[in-house]
């Protein structure tokens, strides 16, 4: 539907979707996990995580904008850089089980970190995503051999949003934590040391 998001301010968060046809199927997905065999051989020498300029970004108070990156919780500033900063330090929790004798690094591009504004997430009840996706690869640290991927994830959980998001918040939960906390286990999983975290859920989303 060729409507501008930023027309739907003035809607009810169901209504929104509504419109917009983006009550759909999300997803936690990868091709597969790497082989535990494999991968607790490997050590952590850095996660590098890349948000490319191509990114569209979007400070606009709206529900739903239409963009690549959205970002809230950090001051205004380079939201590329403050996304990178979320899933670096996500990245590198999920692989602390990792304690073996090769270096490697994890390289990472974001295609997408797209988390509920503040007007969302106030106006929301049982509905809205943080859709987030990248590509990510495992990389000898000495000679640069890639030794696992490049593989698609697709990284989206539902949003807390309205008085359970309040409820949460109270709790000293933020968008932040609870991304960073499905992050991890995402990056356990498709290394291979954690639960398998893939499936899908069906949501008002964006």
């Amino acid at each position: 539907m060729a409507v501008s998001r930023r027309l739907f301010l003035g809607f009810g968060f169901g209504g929104v979707f509504a419109l917009a046809g983006c009550s759909t199927d999300f997803r936690t997905d990868f091709a597969a996990p790497i082989p535990a065999g494999v991968s607790r051989g490997w050590r952590v020498a850095d996660v590098r995580v890349a948000a490319p300029e191509t990114l569209t970004v979007s400070e606009a108070r709206v529900l739903a904008p239409n963009a690549d990156i959205v970002w809230r919780e950090d001051p205004p500033g380079d939201r590329r850089a403050q996304v990178a900063a979320v899933v670096r330090n996500a990245a590198q929790r999920g692989a602390r089980g990792l304690h073996g004798n090769r270096p490697v690094f994890i390289d990472v591009t974001i295609t997408r970190f797209h988390a509920l504004t503040f007007e969302a997430e106030t106006r929301a009840t049982h509905a809205g995503v943080h859709n987030i996706a990248f590509v990510a690869q495992v990389v000898d640290a000495r000679t640069g051999a890639v030794l696992a991927g490049p593989d698609r994830i697709e990284a989206a959980l539902p949003a807390l949003a309205g008085t359970e998001m309040t409820a949460a918040r109270l709790r000293g939960e933020s968008q932040r934590s609870q991304i960073t906390a499905h992050l991890e286990a995402v990056f356990a999983g498709w290394l291979g040391i954690g639960p398998d975290p893939r499936g899908s859920f069906h949501r008002l989303g964006v």
